[in-house]
């Protein structure tokens, strides 16, 4: 058998046990969060960063450490029972896929797939700072994602990946969901945004962030996409379009899953 038709048989084996995991474990939201946390420490600039699964190694001076990626381990340990079983697969496409399939699984677009990864070791990991903090607006907004190439529109689209998943006390500092149905990947992150009254709160670590009464959270960094007039503007559109957001989303998120990778393969 080619080893193309190897591959893809793989790696629809790899698809059937995370689809089944994010059924069962309604995990799709954390294993989404460890993709994005691998891939977005990508520099154009520089060239370094991006999917190199440096979290794989649990030390204190890789990724693994960094105080953005706390519970990451979680994710990482609900897959390992289906890791083990594709050895020749890189840890990095294995989480690339499978963030993917968790945002399909849970009613999102199709993300395009390309294998080709390459694992690095934790002493290759990007220095801490590279990722969003939660805590800043719009000009860090665009500092981190312009860092990774992405314009004013993939900054909205991929935000809106918090329509699904929790923030954590333990983990981030914030706690809540950001929606009514955290497992189902939509659009009304945006529509929440634009039509909720949403007051200044603490968590319980005493974190800044915004309530709307009915047990739901923002971010100040979620906040900053309706503050911001361009964001607004792309807010808005998406809001009002859950097909067009789902098209952006789908186009920025495999952009983010691909930086800095040179040896992509064939879309599988």
């Amino acid at each position: 058998m080619p080893a193309t038709e190897d591959l893809a048989h793989t790696f629809a084996a790899i698809r059937s046990d995370v689809a089944a995991l994010v059924r069962e474990k309604g995990c799709g939201p954390i294993l989404i969060r460890l993709a994005w946390h691998d891939a977005g420490t990508y520099c154009k600039n520089t060239d370094t960063g991006g999917p190199r699964a440096c979290m794989y190694h649990r030390a204190a001076d890789s990724e693994y450490s960094h105080g953005a990626n706390a519970g990451l381990h979680i994710a990482q340990d609900l897959l390992h029972s289906i890791k083990e079983k594709h050895p020749s697969v890189s840890h990095a496409d294995f989480w690339a896929f499978a963030a993917g399939v968790a945002v399909e699984e849970m009613g999102g677009p199709k993300i395009h797939f390309r294998p080709g990864r390459t694992d690095a070791k934790h002493t290759d990991s990007a220095p801490e700072g590279r990722l969003p903090d939660a805590n800043l607006g719009a000009d860090h907004l665009r500092e981190i994602f312009y860092r990774q190439g992405f314009t004013d529109q993939d900054i909205v689209a991929l935000s809106g990946a918090h329509t699904v998943g929790h923030c954590h006390l333990d983990r981030s500092g914030f706690e809540g969901p950001w929606t009514a149905e955290p497992l189902k990947f939509d659009n009304s992150y945006f529509v929440d945004l634009l039509n909720k009254k949403w007051e200044p709160s603490k968590s319980g670590k005493g974190n800044s962030q915004f309530r709307d009464g009915q047990g739901h959270m923002m971010l100040i960094s979620d906040l900053a996409l309706i503050e911001d007039e361009n964001f607004r503007k792309i807010t808005e559109k998406y809001a009002s379009s859950q097909e067009q957001f789902f098209s952006d989303f789908a186009v920025a998120f495999q952009k983010l899953l691909e930086n800095g990778v040179k040896t992509l393969g064939s879309p599988l």
